[in-house]
């Protein structure tokens, strides 16, 4: 269910526009994301290393730094406890390039996603003792590793938590919360509750970054060998789906800047591989296809094969193994589609299909797949997902939630039902007994407090917005307004009325609809939709007419008619330029 809005902030658009020599739709674009005043616009357009965060805002940084330059003085060894996501690759790869450059001696280790899962383990810590480490460090995990911390504390090995996820807690009687944080010398989590650090939003890259960071201020490194170590936690907070905004966002932006001149050869081979256009990458290309990569490597073999292409010396090594990852991600992306269509068949032949959360249990799916599968049944159903497979000891499984739903929390009340569990607002990780799935799915159905109005997916819109007044300068004034994702999304536009001169279904897959469309006032412009082609179809014959449908295919004259989002773009083909919309939402009207 959707529900179309046009956003209706107020300010001077016109004057502003006039400050900073832009359309006034483009200053109406930034004040519908929050930037109310000449400095946040300011900020928002040319924002960069000046306007990072002071690293020591950060709980126990300084601890942390002062504990890491002592272990390097004494030439003890680092282990880093990494993960097996890109948050924890990068995350990982960011301390190891860092701490070497600082002249330690550094290892990385991760958990095996299959038969450890997630986060640092006691095996892990059983190797960085067998290797008489001075010190271990966790990135994009930790907080919640209460067991592994244990042990290592009482095998004295100190460890520095760095980590991005919620802290877990307890309800009080009276109210309050208690907090629960695992044993370790230092923690270096903004989420901590008596963390003073201004934006608590970083990934756990942006984390390590800001450990760097305050380590190369400390030992007085020139701030030009921080650039290599944004490239790397770019590329996280995009794949790890983290709000575009305050940090992110310049992190984000200097990152993509520097990105297609990366000295990396491994990353330099894998854009390589992936065929992108340096000069024009954006978030979507680190979001969709280098971050797919990189992650397609910790769920259907290991993050070892990504951290060996970020080791990679040699064109050639690197060229392979950049291959191989993308042929892991073809794989994975197969396998995606094929787990997503079973589970929709099982919600809707079953009393699942009710459910306000839904809880799926997806039998002989590759148990790294079911995050991906829980997002794809977010976005059709706008629910919270779990998605769950079975596993030796039980179910394990991943959540994907929806905006007003904060799903660490929810998850919290059920905590006796879980051997593990972990996340944040927008999603989760946990594992149970079989025996307690229906409890899990009882309760937080019916502890979900989920009205109507929050399962219904608000489609926000920019403005109201004529073809006509598109044109190749806006389109290159909007490129302002990247990086795009989370928190800064693509400019959304609409129109009420249009109607479909010719369709035809097109891509070896035919997921790709291809339209000429026009307006009320005739304006002829053509169209592209990526989304479920078969469902608009059915829809379009469900209420304009099969007739209607067949003759728009055959490019004859029809009454195939609708309301459509969307947003513009130039497409340039053999040295052609042509204007399109790219559309994202849609209505069928009778005429």
């Amino acid at each position: 269910m959707e529900k179309w809005v046009v956003r209706n902030r107020r300010a001077d658009f016109y004057g502003l526009a006039e400050k900073f020599h832009l359309d006034p739709l483009i200053i109406r674009l930034m004040v519908n994301r929050g930037m109310e005043t000449e400095e946040q616009i300011e900020t928002f357009l040319h924002g960069g290393e000046a306007n990072l965060h002071d690293p020591r805002k950060m709980k126990d940084i300084e601890k942390a730094a002062e504990k890491i330059l002592t272990v390097i003085r004494e030439g003890k060894p680092v282990v880093i406890a990494s993960d097996f996501d890109v948050d924890g690759v990068f995350s990982g790869w960011i301390l190891h390039e860092g701490l070497k450059r600082l002249g330690a001696e550094v290892s990385i280790k991760t958990p095996h996603r299959i038969r450890e899962g997630y986060g640092v383990n006691r095996r892990i810590v059983d190797e960085a003792l067998q290797e008489q480490a001075g010190l271990m460090i966790t990135c994009d995990n930790g907080i919640a590793a209460f067991d592994a911390l244990e042990y290592a504390a009482a095998n004295r090995l100190p460890v520095i938590v760095t980590d991005h996820h919620e802290v877990a807690y307890t309800d009080e009687e009276d109210g309050s919360r208690t907090y629960r944080l695992p044993t370790a010398y230092a923690i270096v989590n903004p989420k901590q509750p008596d963390c003073t650090y201004p934006f608590p939003g970083l990934c756990g890259a942006g984390v390590a970054f800001k450990l760097i960071q305050h380590l190369y201020d400390r030992c007085e490194l020139a701030k030009e060998e921080m650039v290599p170590l944004i490239d790397y936690a770019a590329i996280a907070t995009v794949a790890d789906v983290m709000e575009l905004v305050d940090e992110n966002r310049i992190l984000v932006k200097m990152g993509l800047k520097h990105l297609p001149y990366t000295k990396n050869i491994g990353l330099r081979a894998l854009i390589d591989a992936c065929k992108l256009r340096t000069e024009k990458m954006t978030s979507y290309h680190i979001g969709f296809i280098i971050g797919p990569c990189i992650n397609a490597a910790g769920r259907l073999e290991s993050a070892g094969e990504a951290f060996a292409l970020l080791q990679a010396k040699a064109g050639e090594e690197a060229e392979r193994r950049a291959l191989h990852l993308a042929e892991l991600n073809a794989r994975r992306k197969s396998m995606t589609v094929e787990g997503t269509r079973r589970a929709m068949e099982q919600i809707e032949s079953s009393p699942l299909k009710n459910d306000r959360v839904l809880v799926v249990v997806l039998n002989d799916c590759h148990e790294s797949l079911v995050g991906i599968i829980a997002g794809k049944l977010k976005e059709h159903y706008y629910r919270p997902v779990i998605v769950l497979t079975e596993v030796e000891d039980g179910y394990k499984g991943s959540g994907r939630s929806i905006e007003a739903y904060h799903m660490f929390e929810q998850l919290q009340k059920c905590r006796d039902l879980f051997t593990r569990f972990g996340g944040h607002a927008m999603a989760a990780g946990l594992s149970l007994p079989k025996e307690n799935l229906e409890e899990l799915r009882r309760r937080l159905n019916e502890d979900c407090g989920l009205t109507e109005e929050d399962l219904t997916n608000i489609i926000r819109i920019d403005a109201a917005m004529p073809l006509e007044y598109i044109n190749e300068d806006l389109i290159h004034q909007m490129e302002v307004l990247e990086p795009v994702g989370t928190g800064n999304p693509q400019p959304l536009f609409a129109e009420s009325r249009f109607r479909i001169r010719r369709l035809s279904i097109i891509g070896k897959a035919k997921n790709t609809l291809k339209m000429k469309i026009n307006n009320a006032s005739g304006t002829i412009m053509e169209a592209l939709y990526f989304g479920d082609v078969q469902a608009f179809e059915q829809e379009a014959r469900n209420i304009c007419g099969d007739a209607e449908w067949e003759c728009a295919q055959s490019g004859t004259q029809n009454r195939l008619l609708a309301s459509f989002t969307y947003y513009p773009s130039v497409n340039e083909y053999m040295g052609r330029k042509t204007l399109q919309v790219t559309i994202q939402n849609y209505r069928f009207l009778k005429e």
